[in-house]
């Protein structure tokens, strides 16, 4: 997990979204965030690997899972995410 990741998941809770990589980016951008738009794509790819995110669509949209919520409310450590793979 990097910064990233967090910054990422919380954006995508906090605003209660679901969205593609290009358009994530560019909201993380306007509000603030310096992220490329390379990085984004690689960290959902990461994050839904870890399942902390998943894809609601075939057009790539992802939002938070459960298991990423139950992450960012401080249920579910990072050795936790190393144990489930």
């Amino acid at each position: 997990m990097s910064l990233k990741d967090g910054l990422i998941l919380e954006f995508l809770a906090e605003h209660d979204l679901e969205l593609p990589a290009k358009p994530l980016y560019r909201n993380l951008n306007r509000s603030g965030h310096e992220i490329g738009y390379s990085t984004v794509r690689k960290r959902l790819t990461e994050l839904e690997e870890h399942g902390l995110v998943e894809k609601v669509d075939d057009a790539g949209y992802y939002q938070v899972s459960e298991k990423g919520m139950a992450y960012l409310e401080g249920e579910l450590e990072l050795s936790d995410l190393e144990e489930m793979d």
